[in-house]
């Protein structure tokens, strides 16, 4: 058995006039993320962190903001492109760890669903996933509520 691990971190800033997605879901709030793509910080750093365990670099190296293809893309699509390059190398889930940083929207009522979505994008069983979430106590950019971070770090096993 060969096993190996990844850890990503992303963060975006506020932005009016944008959906908030996150984990690939919807969460209703008063504002969305500044990006290139949808800026789904949580699909960022989770596709970091399976890019890093797999040595394939970082998703900017493959889904660069210097291109308009991937303008206002969908995460969720990144993140299935990614997951085509660990299942060629042999590799599936051993299991996903992952932090949302913010201070608002409260994330509690949304993780089962992004729990759901995020095994689902990574073809893993829910158990093998966990989402979780904390604020800064009011502390730095996420305390002042300017903007998301988020971590992840992964387990890829290939028998």
């Amino acid at each position: 058995m060969k096993i190996k691990v990844g850890q990503g971190f992303d963060v975006h800033r506020f932005s009016q006039n944008r959906p908030l997605i996150l984990g690939g879901v919807e969460i209703p709030h008063d504002r969305g993320l500044a990006g290139h793509s949808d800026a789904d910080v949580l699909l960022h750093a989770i596709s970091d962190a399976i890019l890093g365990a797999i040595g394939q670099g970082d998703i900017g190296r493959h889904f660069p903001d210097t291109d308009p293809t991937y303008e206002g893309a969908d995460s969720a699509e990144l993140l299935r492109t990614i997951w085509g390059m660990v299942e060629q190398a042999g590799y599936h889930m051993g299991n996903l760890d992952a932090t949302v940083i913010t201070q608002t929207p409260k994330m509690a009522p949304h993780i089962p669903m992004i729990r759901e979505r995020v095994a689902q994008l990574v073809k893993a069983d829910v158990t093998d996933v966990n989402i979780k979430a904390t604020t800064t106590e009011r502390l730095g950019f996420t305390g002042r509520e300017e903007g998301i971070a988020a971590m992840a770090v992964v387990c890829l096993v290939r028998e």
